[in-house]
């Protein structure tokens, strides 16, 4: 795996959890290509893994999709302009033998699902996992819960929302925005079911999208009513004062969003995690205690400390659960 960087100047190699991981980055496509081929790694797909606003395909983008093809890669994105359905790219990948995929293309008609109810035989501790916003990190954190669990030993499974979660392998995985609107609930509930069905975890985290009350990006309303978690932690960015993207939209306090979602769902947001965006290292534990002296909610930094202490805090919901009192 390698990443091409764009903008910044000074960024090492890739991390995970402030781990080095060793995924080296470059300047441009064909110094990638070049390093994998010297240490005997052909390079097979090139992933666009950008995130604009309305998932649009630039002029540089695709050009670049085009250099990339032509040196035989086969194409994923996630973007919504569909590069399987422009005339000039399919030409260029049937000459080349490979592949256009689309991620965010929606599924046919035929393999959605519709809400049914079976959402009530999942037995697990199913837990939200939501956000005050959009990239604040959801995803992350609940990789990082679910791993928690499993260290635990207890059988966990994420639900992947996102054609990120889906791109990095996440086993149980929807893409919101690839559905009509009529099958999102569906479609949330069948896959929570399906995970159920097939693995019979003790825990099922599912990954939001969003905010409720974010202007652009309104999700986790569908995950409360369709996958009817047991409980919810709310991810967080303490130094953001307005919604991502969008200037002059403040972002709602903490309290109302928890507020809102309690209402909404009839089930209680039991932790607070936190994204440490534009915080000092010094600051984090200062800002996890302002967090939870104002909500009375415990308050985790999941990318820095791990996710055992929330493991702890989950102990008495997974207790519950097991005696069948939850």
């Amino acid at each position: 795996m390698y990443f091409l960087k764009q903008r910044y100047k000074d960024i090492e190699p890739y991390s995970t959890y402030g781990k080095p991981n060793n995924i080296p980055i470059f300047g441009n496509l064909q110094d990638a290509i070049n390093a994998a081929s010297t240490k005997g790694n052909k390079a097979t797909h090139f992933v666009i893994g950008l995130t604009p606003d309305g998932g649009r395909l630039s002029q540089a983008v695709r050009k670049e999709i085009i250099k990339a093809i032509s040196y035989g890669l086969n194409i994923d994105s996630g973007l919504h302009d569909f590069i399987s359905e422009d005339n000039d790219l399919n030409k260029m990948a049937v000459e080349k033998k490979i592949k256009l995929r689309d991620i965010r293309k929606p599924p046919e008609i035929k393999d959605l699902h519709f809400f049914s109810g079976k959402i009530e035989e999942v037995k697990a501790l199913k837990i939200a996992y939501l956000g005050t916003d959009s990239a604040v990190g959801k995803r992350t954190s609940a990789l990082i819960l679910t791993e928690a669990l499993r260290k635990k030993g207890y059988k966990a499974e994420m639900i992947g929302t996102g054609q990120t979660s889906w791109m990095q392998g996440v086993k149980y995985c929807i893409i919101f925005d690839s559905l009509i609107n009529d099958f999102v609930s569906g479609e949330i509930e069948h896959i929570v079911w399906k995970a159920w069905n097939e693995e019979y975890p003790d825990v099922i985290i599912i990954e939001g999208q969003g905010s409720i009350l974010n202007p652009a990006y309104p999700g986790g309303f569908e995950i409360l009513a369709a996958a009817r978690p047991d409980i919810i932690i709310l991810q967080h960015v303490p130094e953001r004062l307005e919604y991502d993207g969008f200037p002059g939209y403040p972002l709602h306090p903490l309290k109302k969003q928890i507020e809102v979602i309690e209402h909404l769902s009839d089930k209680p947001v039991v932790a607070v995690t936190i994204s440490h965006e534009s915080l000092k290292e010094k600051n984090i534990p200062k800002a996890c205690k302002k967090i939870t002296e104002s909500t009375g909610l415990p308050t985790f930094d999941l990318l820095s400390n791990g996710a055992n202490d929330l493991v702890k805090i989950l102990m008495p919901y997974l207790n519950k659960l097991k005696d069948g009192y939850l």
